[in-house]
């Protein structure tokens, strides 16, 4: 066997690898259930983080950046 029909075989089978998928959609479905989680109890506790962090982002932009807890 050559290198270049070494090569193909293992990308074949590369490709027909599904262990990490599984793996990745499970992680993808944590992370969208976790920000659905987050900005479901921001509107309960009636606060918008989302404003906040972009005043905060605008703010450091502009040169007025403090550390938080200041």
């Amino acid at each position: 066997m050559d290198i270049l029909t070494t090569m193909k075989t293992l990308a074949a089978d590369f490709a027909r690898e599904e262990e990490g998928s599984q793996v990745v959609e499970y992680g993808l479905i944590i992370a969208l259930v976790s920000i659905a989680l987050a900005i479901g109890l921001a509107k309960i506790a009636g606060s918008d983080p989302f404003s906040a962090l972009a005043t905060k982002i605008g703010n450091c932009l502009n040169g007025n950046c403090t550390p938080s807890g200041t």
